[in-house]
């Protein structure tokens, strides 16, 4: 797994889903700006984000900027530095550091400067040191992550399962971080999104449905919980895709299905509006930045990274380095994709709350996939 600090991380977007398509659909795209955008984006962030088409497009066109940007700037700070984040109230990066002399350095690269108390150093040795005591954790800890506006390592609690060791736990855990360490209370705790209903999905030999995440040379990616290696994969139509060539989870939660001679696959991500949008690559946005998954019970969905590096813990045991979402997802959405604009992000591992109420979901960064079994991401 791994285990970058904030520094490293301070640049990663969602990205929406990618799958190995049937044969025939057409790439489209139209062309807005410096970028081409699918009008099936724009319409999920207005819905979902509140934006008119025209805040939509211009906030694109912003976090790409500031992705190019982070790449950047985040040597000119060193050792100060606290982690960068896309602020979409303003649209332009923000960069922590906790020294007044650097912030001279950030505006003038074109960012905006934030003094902080702790650095991405500290708050991720204490993120670190949480990880270490995962096997301690009671139920009700559903996980920690480091929320760098914040400048805090936070750690999240089921309130619905409260006990005595919850309790004694998030005492220890405040004596590790102390001020950079906060508890929050949320309503459930996060879950696989793997069913057995069908949709537009993958199936496979040993049950439940899962989303294709993104074609690679020579099969797909998608979430390691979905199937183990030798798991056969079906699509809708019950016609043969292939078998899992490799999977991990938990710890991680990404696998590699690999497909079979004669099967199609295609560099798009499904829009649930009839079209496809066209992957370009894995460059990873920053904090703040909006994002958009496609899966295949909820189709189109979009919201903010909020954090990256997260630990979760499922009941089948912790994954580390997922990155945290205001998207929502239901049981069927897991390995789909996740992009901003048209750079891959990840594939869905789980959450909690749906599209109803609204809930938190958690995808496995793309890169990470790639770099593990040596695969080539498709892109058109």
């Amino acid at each position: 797994m791994n285990r970058t600090t904030a520094a490293r991380l301070a640049g990663v977007v969602m990205l929406a889903t990618g799958a190995v398509a049937a044969a025939g659909l057409p790439a489209t795209a139209q062309q807005t700006g410096a970028a081409p955008v699918h009008d099936g984006m724009i319409a999920a962030m207005q819905r979902d984000l509140g934006l008119s088409a025209g805040e939509a497009v211009d906030r694109l066109a912003r976090e790409a900027a500031a992705t190019d940007l982070e790449g950047r700037i985040r040597g000119l700070v060193g050792a100060d530095f606290a982690g960068s984040w896309f602020d979409g109230a303003t649209g332009e990066l923000v960069v922590g550091t906790t020294d007044d002399h650097d912030l001279a350095a950030i505006r003038a690269a074109g960012a905006e400067a934030r003094k902080v108390v702790h650095t991405a150093t500290t708050l991720d040795g204490v993120k670190a040191g949480l990880d270490a005591l995962e096997a301690t954790a009671p139920k009700a800890v559903t996980g920690w992550y480091v929320d760098l506006p914040g400048n805090q390592v936070v750690v999240t609690v089921d309130k619905t399962l409260k006990d005595a060791a919850t309790t004694a736990f998030t005492a220890r855990a405040a004596a590790l971080g102390g001020n950079a360490l906060r508890v929050e209370e949320v309503t459930g705790s996060p879950r696989k999104l793997a069913s057995v209903r069908g949709g537009d999905a993958y199936y496979m030999s040993g049950g439940g449905r899962c989303s294709i995440g993104f074609a690679v040379q020579g099969g797909f990616v998608s979430a390691g919980h979905c199937g183990t290696r030798g798991t056969a994969a079906t699509n809708s139509r019950g016609e043969r895709l292939g078998q899992f060539a490799g999977s991990s989870f938990p710890g991680n939660d990404y696998a590699f299905v690999q497909t079979y001679s004669g099967v199609t696959l295609y560099p798009y991500v499904n829009n649930y509006r009839g079209g496809n949008v066209v992957v370009k690559g894995s460059q990873e946005a920053p904090v703040g930045a909006s994002v958009c998954r496609s899966g295949s019970t909820t189709g189109w969905r979009c919201g903010t990274i909020q954090a990256k590096n997260q630990t979760i813990r499922y009941a089948e045991g912790a994954v580390y380095g997922m990155t945290r979402t205001s998207a929502c997802a239901e049981p069927g959405d897991s390995g789909g994709s996740w992009v901003t604009g048209q750079q891959a992000q990840g594939v869905t591992s789980g959450g909690s709350g749906d599209c109803t109420s609204g809930g938190t979901t958690y995808f496995q960064p793309v890169n990470e996939i790639l770099g593990v079994y040596g695969l080539r991401l498709l892109t058109g």
